[in-house]
């Protein structure tokens, strides 16, 4: 297994970003505020997207952005889609990052449950300490809230196990590499889009407005049939590393 950046192998970009597409819903990919930045992401941060290759093949990805974070638990940025548009803005305006976001980690498929996703991490936070960037922190997307839409992530949170650790897989992956959880990240993304938009990316009918369960979606879904729009705001789950 190889660590390489796309810095170092921008080639592989397409092959990484085939993972990430198999490894969200499909709502989550039309954020128009990530898709917005994409571009400059990757010209801004190359050395912050990590993938691990096995015979030239990609088995997982991690991206991140750096920004400035002061330590506070009040002036986190305001979630995934936040942490994007201050790091792009940062940079374009000359501002010194101090901290390291991650931004997303996605295994392939058929390897998931191996520890890869620790060793991407693992990788970044390594990144991380050698730019002299003092904080890590990551917007979580625990998996398990899917299940609990109505549930409030502050009380999910919570939610621990009989040895201490939280009921979600994804959230103990970062306990177990030491991160500790802030504060919940509402709003974090926000994807719009029409009704049609929202039943092609579902596969459900939305017949008249109201608020939905969505399979993948930690909040619920509002459709508004009359206004012909539908809209998700996802809350994450701040957690820091460093």
């Amino acid at each position: 297994m190889k660590t390489v950046t796309s810095s170092e192998q921008p080639e592989l970009q397409q092959q990484a970003r085939a993972v990430l597409r198999d490894g969200w819903p499909a709502f989550v990919l039309r954020d128009p505020l990530s898709n917005s930045h994409r571009d400059r992401v990757t010209a801004y941060f190359p050395e912050y997207d990590v993938t691990l290759v096995e015979d030239g093949e990609v088995m997982a990805d991690g991206r991140a952005v750096a920004l400035r974070w002061d330590g506070g638990t009040a002036t986190l940025p305001e979630g995934y889609d936040g942490a994007l548009v201050d790091a792009v803005t940062e940079h374009e305006n000359s501002v010194r990052p101090d901290t390291l976001c991650i931004m997303a980690v996605t295994v392939r498929s058929d390897r998931t449950g191996g520890g890869l996703a620790g060793k991407v991490i693992t990788a970044l936070r390594e990144r991380a300490v050698a730019a002299g960037l003092h904080r890590v922190i990551v917007p979580v997307r625990p998996p398990l809230k899917a299940q609990y839409p109505l549930m409030p992530m502050a009380d999910f949170a919570r939610w621990k196990r009989a040895d201490g650790l939280h009921l979600d897989h994804w959230i103990r992956t970062h306990e177990r590499l030491g991160a500790t959880v802030l504060a919940p990240a509402p709003r974090s993304m926000v994807v719009p889009g029409t009704v049609a938009n929202w039943e092609k990316w579902t596969g459900m009918a939305f017949p008249q407005s109201g608020q939905y369960v969505v399979p993948g979606a930690l909040d619920l879904v509002t459709i508004d049939c009359e206004r012909d729009h539908g809209l998700y705001a996802e809350t994450n789950l701040w957690m820091r590393h460093l």
